[in-house]
């Protein structure tokens, strides 16, 4: 139309006004990039910044999950040859960034002066009063109709974006109600990925609230997920109304946002009780607590940490009954971190009521051969959140979330089992902080550990306290069901005789495991940290279950 063409032909390009640059490319990224969740998070600030690589489509905030090694003011990748630190005077500038390549519509976000760039993470470095409004300009309607004609192959590079038309505001009310609505835009955003335990500030699941069952508290996780969805989905059509306007594009485009490009999360019952175990699990290792929020444990001197933290109290206010009390250090209190004040009584007994594990070894089995396996660790889990009364009728709710056949209990155990580790490889893009040693598909033996909390004698300890352990109850049980076979009616010996098979198969699955584990064992690994999981996680492929 001639209203567009005039844009080109009147308007200033942005970066004619502001720079739209690309970042650094590092030249070997498996080198100097890792996931933040890898390396102990006492370096991130340190040795370690924050890193923008783009991502996948979102708006306003999120895909914060890289860190690169910038040790001595990035000295390491100066020195490498393949490595290329173009425009570093933008790094560590607060700017907006987006994806150089994406498969779905161009998105825009906020990232802080913590932040060196990358090259598939470009950005644009307005001065501090356009900020707000040039990034509800690239998040708008506008500006993706218009980059549809600039770039169709989907390659938004600085340049593609720096060639965009840009009509600042002159109008000092209107900006303002512009700002109003992106800075609600971003604290919406950053509420939303908080609220998953990738998120560097994560600080506690979203199912704990003070209730007493899970379903109440999923309840009213959707209620506020949908209320949030919906003030984003406002505001972003709100906002594409007042830059159809200013670009005078009244006869092209319409203000409306499908659904589907609304990139804050809905709750999802089956993905959130997953979720709900996943912080179960990390409470149990220690790399969360019930006690304060955020991220306690991921590398460092653990006795620094936990040598009297049991049995710390969480210091409120006069006002919590009303939601608005305090963690020592500020934290707000929302909803249900005062639930665990319920039977102060417990908190006298640290070891039972927080349920930390001492040796950070966690058997999984199809039995309960353990008194401390996972799935006795998670419902004790739940009884401590939401109370004993309630305690079945939870395990039943999340047992119909997970799906399955069998009690509660049963389902659970399974999940466990087979699930679990599937779904934390998923969640950690194939970078596991919890590793799964595995026997075999006979579940022969199978035992989690949190790699943050590795020594060079957990092997040792893994072998000897618990898969020699497991193949004395092995023994024990064939024992049992042989002497029972010889007693049994004949209907009932077949039952019993597939029993027997089962065990045998998995007594000497662990037979040829130990053998694998005592190599290992006696060889003492050490762990680095800064090297990532993928170079540890090789080192015990052996005895690991395969990342998929």
């Amino acid at each position: 139309s001639h209203n567009f063409v005039h844009l080109f032909e009147q308007c200033k390009r942005l970066d004619d006004i502001y720079p739209c640059k690309k970042g650094m490319t590092t030249g070997d990224n498996n080198k100097f990039l890792r996931m933040w969740y890898e390396i102990s998070n006492l370096d991130i600030g340190s040795r370690y910044k924050y890193y923008c690589k783009g991502g996948g489509y979102r708006r306003w905030y999120g895909n914060g999950e890289n860190v690169i090694d910038w040790i001595d003011d990035g000295r390491r990748l100066r020195e490498f040859k393949g490595a290329t630190l173009r425009n570093e005077a933008y790094y560590f500038k607060k700017a907006v960034t987006w994806g150089l390549i994406t498969s779905s519509k161009f998105s825009a976000r906020a990232i802080s002066d913590e932040y060196a760039i990358g090259d598939a993470g470009p950005i644009c470095i307005p001065m501090e009063t356009e900020y707000l409004y040039i990034l509800a300009y690239l998040n708008s309607i506008v500006a993706t109709y218009i980059m549809d004609f600039l770039n169709p192959t989907m390659n938004f590079s600085s340049g593609v974006i720096g060639s965009l038309p840009y009509i600042p505001s002159d109008n000092i009310d209107a900006k303002q109600g512009i700002n109003n609505l992106v800075t609600k835009n971003i604290d919406l955003a950053k509420k939303e990925w908080d609220s998953f335990e990738t998120s560097w500030d994560f600080q506690y699941h979203p199912l704990l609230r003070r209730v007493s069952t899970i379903a109440e508290a999923f309840d009213q996780w959707q209620t506020e997920c949908d209320k949030r969805f919906n003030q984003l989905k406002d505001n972003e059509e709100e906002l594409n109304r007042i830059f159809i306007d200013i670009y005078g594009l009244q006869d092209e485009l319409t203000p409306e946002v499908e659904d589907k490009d609304v990139t804050v999360r809905k709750a999802d019952l089956d993905r959130d009780i997953r979720s709900f175990i996943s912080y179960a699990v990390g409470c149990m290792f220690g790399r969360y607590s019930l006690y304060k929020p955020g991220l306690i444990y991921a590398g460092g001197d653990w006795d620094s940490v936990y040598g009297d933290f049991p049995i710390e109290k969480i210091s409120l206010n006069e006002n919590v009954a009303h939601g608005t009390g305090f963690h020592t250090y500020g934290a707000p209190i929302v909803d249900k971190a005062v639930v665990y004040l319920k039977e102060p009584t417990e908190m006298q007994d640290a070891e039972e009521f927080w349920g930390v594990d001492a040796d950070n070894i966690i058997p999984i089995s199809d039995d309960e051969y353990f008194e401390d396996d996972i799935v006795g660790r998670f419902v004790e889990f739940v009884r401590i959140v939401y109370g004993t009364e309630t305690l079945d009728e939870n395990l039943q709710f999340i047992a119909d979330a997970l799906g399955g056949k069998g009690t509660p209990k049963e389902v659970i155990r399974n999940y466990f089992l087979t699930k679990f580790y599937a779904d934390h490889c998923k969640m950690y893009q194939k970078r596991p902080i919890y590793w799964l040693f595995d026997s075999g598909k006979k579940n022969g033996f199978k035992c989690l550990i949190y790699m943050h909390r590795y020594q060079p004698d957990t092997i040792a300890r893994i072998r000897t306290d618990y898969v020699h352990e497991q193949q004395a109850r092995y023994r024990t049980a064939i024992a049992d069901l042989e002497q029972r076979i010889a007693n049994a009616a004949t209907g009932e010996r077949v039952k019993l005789n597939k029993q027997l098979k089962k065990l045998n198969d998995q007594a000497a699955e662990i037979l040829a495991y130990e053998e694998k584990i005592h190599h290992l064992a006696d060889q003492m690994i050490p762990i680095d940290l800064d090297d990532g999981v993928k170079v540890n996680y090789a080192k015990f492929q052996d005895v690991l279950a395969k990342i998929k």
